[in-house]
C-alpha cells in the first residue's frame, strides 16, 4: 500500500514531529490485517484497524479502546516491560495529537521497542536457535501457564463442543481449496481424523477440565511472537480478542512451538522443546490431547496462507508461492492424523552409567516422548526440579510409586502412538519384569538399553555432576547392584558403551 493510501492518522504517524520524543528515521510501520504498528526507534505504536471479521470485531471507537487495554493487561504477563500505556490519539482540525487532551478519535497500544532481529524466526535462519535456547523457552512458557487464570467460566471452554467448533469453521472455510493447494484425500482423511479423535477422547477432555488444563493462555504463541532481548525470553502480541482462542489447554500453546520447528523440518528440536516442557510441569498426560492442537495451528495455517490464493491484489509468482507453501501445511497436518504404532524404550544401568545423555540423543533420533524417573518423583513428592530432595522422596514405598507412574505414563503415550523411552536405573528384574508384561498386554513393542561404563567413570561423572535434577552422588555407587537379565530378557536388550560414541550405537535403534 502506497503512503498516500493509508488513513490520514497513520500517515502523520509516519513523520518524526508526531511524537513527543526523538525518533529514528525513517518510521517504519509493520501492517497486518488487524493493526498498524509504527516503530520510532525507542517505542512502538500499535492502532487497530476498524474491522470486524466476526471472531474479531474492532469495528467502534469503544471496541479498539476495550480491546486495546486488554491487550496491554494480557501482554503483562510475558511481556510486562514492553507493554507501557494506552494513549488516547485527538484530532484538532487536520492535526492528530498523541496523548492529547481533547475528545479521542482513535487508541494507540505504546510500547518499548525491541530490535526485530531477535524474533525467534530470525535466530533460527542465522542457526541461533539452540537446543539451550528452547530448553529455555520450554521453562519461560511453563512458568508462564503456571500464573495463567482458570476458573468455572474459562474451563467451560475446555468441553469438546466448543473445542470442536474452530475445527468444522477451518473445513468449511477450506473446501473451496480441495484441488488446488490440498488434496481430496488429504481433506477427507484429517477432518475424519479430528472428527474420530472428537469422538473417541471425551473422557481425555473432561480429565483436562478437571486437570485445570483450561487457562487464559497466550493463545499465539509461535516463534515469531517470541523475542530473545536483554538476556531474556519475551512472550508477546497474545490473543486479545478472541476468549475461545485464549480459553484453551495449555498443550494449545505448547504445539505452536511444535508445530513451527516440524514445519521447518526440525523435529528433533521440537522433542526437545516438547520434552524439557513435560519434564518442568510433570504434565506427561497433556502430550495424549497434544496431537489434536499441533493438527489444529497446521491446518489453521495452511488456512491463512491459502486465504492469499483469493486476493486479487497479490502478485501470481507470490500466489504461487503462497500454493506451495499452504501445501505443505496441508500435507503436516494430514500426516500428523496416520496411526502410528508407540513402543518402550528401558533405559537401564547404575547411576552415571549415561542413560539421560543416551535417552536424550534417542529421542531426538526417534521424536521420543523421555520421561526420567528424577522428575517423575519429583513431583510425586511436590519438590521443584532443581531443588535438592530429603531422605523422604528416597523410601523404598517412594521409588515403588516412582517406576509405577512412569510405568503408567509409558503405557498411556506409547497407546496414543508416541514412541516412549522410559529413564530409570531398572536395576530389578522385577521392574523389568511389570514393564515387559504391560508392554505385552497393550501390543506394545518394548526394547531395553543397558548404559555401561567402568566403575571409575561413573564415580568421576557423579562426582562432576552439576545443574542436572538428578540427586544421586558417588558414595551411593558401592550399594548399587544390577541383577542380572533373565533369558527372557536377554533377546531385548542392546548394551551401549557410554564411553564410546552414542550416537553411531543408536543408528539400528532409531
Amino acid at each position: 500500500m502506497s503512503e498516500t493510501a493509508l488513513p490520514a492518522l497513520i500517515q502523520q504517524m509516519l513523520q518524526p514531529e508526531f511524537y513527543p520524543h526523538g525518533v529514528r528515521s525513517p518510521i517504519q510501520l509493520i501492517q497486518t490485517h488487524i493493526s498498524y504498528v509504527l516503530l520510532t526507534g525507542d517505542y512502538a505504536y500499535k492502532v487497530k484497524k476498524p474491522m470486524n471479521f466476526g471472531f474479531l470485531d474492532f469495528s467502534t471507537l469503544d471496541k479498539r479502546l476495550h480491546f486495546s487495554q486488554e491487550e496491554l493487561r494480557l501482554n503483562q504477563r510475558g511481556a510486562g516491560e514492553l507493554y507501557l500505556e494506552v494513549l488516547p490519539i485527538t484530532q484538532n482540525g487536520e492535526q492528530f495529537e498523541l496523548g492529547g487532551s481533547g475528545e479521542p478519535m482513535e487508541y494507540a497500544v505504546k510500547m518499548r521497542q525491541f530490535p526485530q532481529d531477535t524474533l525467534l524466526t530470525e535466530l533460527y535462519d542465522r542457526g541461533e536457535l539452540t537446543e539451550e535456547l528452547l530448553i529455555e523457552l520450554a521453562k519461560t512458557i511453563a512458568a508462564f501457564h503456571r500464573k495463567t487464570e482458570t476458573n468455572d467460566y474459562i474451563r467451560s471452554f475446555g468441553k469438546v463442543e466448543q473445542v470442536r467448533q474452530a475445527f468444522d469453521e477451518n473445513y468449511e472455510q477450506t473446501e473451496q481449496y480441495i484441488g488446488g493447494p490440498q488434496t481430496q484425500q488429504q481433506f477427507d482423511e484429517t477432518r475424519a481424523y479430528t472428527d474420530r479423535f472428537f469422538a473417541e477422547q471425551q473422557a481425555l477432555f473432561d480429565r483436562r477440565i478437571v486437570q485445570d488444563k483450561i487457562r487464559e493462555c497466550h493463545g499465539d504463541i509461535h516463534l515469531r511472537n517470541i523475542c530473545l532481548w536483554q538476556d531474556r525470553l519475551w512472550l508477546f502480541d497474545c490473543i486479545e480478542f478472541n476468549e475461545p482462542f485464549r480459553f484453551v489447554d495449555v498443550m494449545y500453546d505448547v504445539a505452536y512451538i511444535v508445530m513451527d520447528l516440524q514445519a521447518r523440518g526440525r523435529s528433533d528440536l521440537a522433542t526437545v522443546f516438547l520434552n524439557a516442557y513435560a519434564e518442568q510441569t510433570g504434565d506427561w498426560e497433556g502430550l495424549a490431547v497434544l496431537p489434536i492442537y499441533v493438527n489444529r495451528q497446521t491446518y489453521v495455517r495452511a488456512k491463512v496462507i491459502s486465504f492469499m490464493l483469493n486476493d486479487p491484489g497479490v502478485p501470481a509468482a507470490e500466489k504461487e508461492q503462497a500454493k506451495a507453501t499452504a501445501a505443505q501445511y496441508y500435507r503436516l497436518a494430514w500426516e500428523g492424523g496416520q496411526s502410528k504404532q508407540g513402543r518402550l524404550t528401558l533405559m537401564c544401568g547404575l547411576s552415571g552409567s549415561g542413560k539421560s545423555t543416551t535417552a536424550k540423543q534417542l529421542a531426538k533420533l526417534t521424536g521420543a516422548v523421555h520421561i526420567r524417573s528424577d522428575a517423575v518423583r519429583k513431583h510425586l513428592g511436590s519438590i521443584p526440579l532443581d531443588q535438592r530432595g530429603g531422605d523422604d522422596l528416597y523410601t523404598p514405598e517412594m521409588t515403588q510409586k516412582t517406576y509405577a507412574r512412569l510405568l503408567e505414563l509409558g503405557i498411556l503415550l506409547a497407546n496414543y502412538g508416541y514412541p516412549v523411552i522410559l529413564d530409570a536405573k531398572y536395576d530389578r528384574q522385577s521392574l523389568r519384569q511389570d514393564a515387559i508384561e504391560q508392554a505385552k498386554e497393550n501390543h506394545l513393542p518394548l526394547q531395553i538399553i543397558h548404559c555401561e561404563a567402568p566403575m571409575e567413570v561413573l564415580r568421576d561423572r557423579l562426582t562432576q555432576r552439576t545443574g542436572d535434577i538428578a540427586d544421586a552422588t558417588a558414595d551411593l555407587l558401592p550399594h548399587q547392584v544390577m541383577e542380572p537379565f533373565t533369558d527372557m530378557e536377554q533377546p531385548l536388550v542392546k548394551a551401549i558403551d557410554t564411553t564410546q560414541d552414542i550416537e553411531s550405537q543408536l543408528k539400528d535403534l532409531a
